[in-house]
């Protein structure tokens, strides 16, 4: 298998660094704790019902 630079990154993966990403642009969190809370906010948003969000 050829390796053309590129690593793939699971859609959840991408959540997760969206969701630290602005943690950490509006807040003084550390990029690790913001990762760490970005798990348990995306945990708490997918278990929103969808006729509620």
């Amino acid at each position: 298998m050829e390796s053309n630079g590129k690593n793939y990154i699971s859609l959840y993966e991408q959540r997760i660094q969206l969701v630290a990403s602005a943690l950490t642009q509006h807040s003084k969190l550390s990029e690790k704790d913001a990762s760490d809370l970005a798990v348990h906010v995306l945990y708490a948003i997918d278990h929103i019902p969808e006729k509620v969000r």
